[in-house]
């Protein structure tokens, strides 16, 4: 398994995942940088995602939705606040409604870290809630595991 470690902090409001992967930092950025790539590994395997709008750079936005079993959608939302290729992305994320508007409340700041690590990358991505209640609620839905579900899906995509 890729994931090497998945930590709660409910007093620093963080969510760190930790994965360790078998190919150079340059391939894992371009699972981040390419949106095609990106909606192959974004939702866990059971919600896969469709990204609309791919902008990285900074105030750029990025806006998907996720199907789940039943067809139901849920959308969300980054937006950019910043980009160091292929090392370092930040942004905000958040939900949105059925017309892909942001719903307020709900956003977190999310930073990946991709690192070399002998001869394969180790990426850490840490999710910072707005709030204990937001973060106590992604928590409850199951988050953390889909989260590493999806990023699971990486090293077949690192493969190929």
């Amino acid at each position: 398994m890729t994931v090497m470690r998945v930590d709660k902090d409910f007093d620093a409001l963080t969510l760190t995942l930790v994965a360790e992967f078998d190919a150079p930092v340059e391939r894992v950025w371009r699972l981040w940088a390419d949106p095609r790539r990106l909606e192959r590994w974004w939702g866990p395997p059971s919600h896969p995602a469709t990204v609309l709008e791919h902008d990285l750079s900074p105030g750029g936005t990025v806006t998907y939705f996720m199907t789940g079993p039943d067809g139901e959608r849920s959308h969300g939302w980054w937006r950019v606040t910043s980009v160091e290729p292929p090392g370092s992305l930040e942004f905000t994320d958040g939900f949105a409604d059925q017309h892909g508007r942001p719903m307020p409340g709900m956003t977190s700041s999310m930073r990946v870290r991709l690192t070399a690590n002998g001869g394969g990358t180790r990426m850490e991505v840490r999710s910072t809630f707005s709030s204990l209640e937001h973060m106590e609620t992604v928590v409850r839905w199951g988050a953390p595991e889909a989260f590493a579900q999806a990023i699971g899906q990486m090293d077949a995509l690192l493969a190929g």
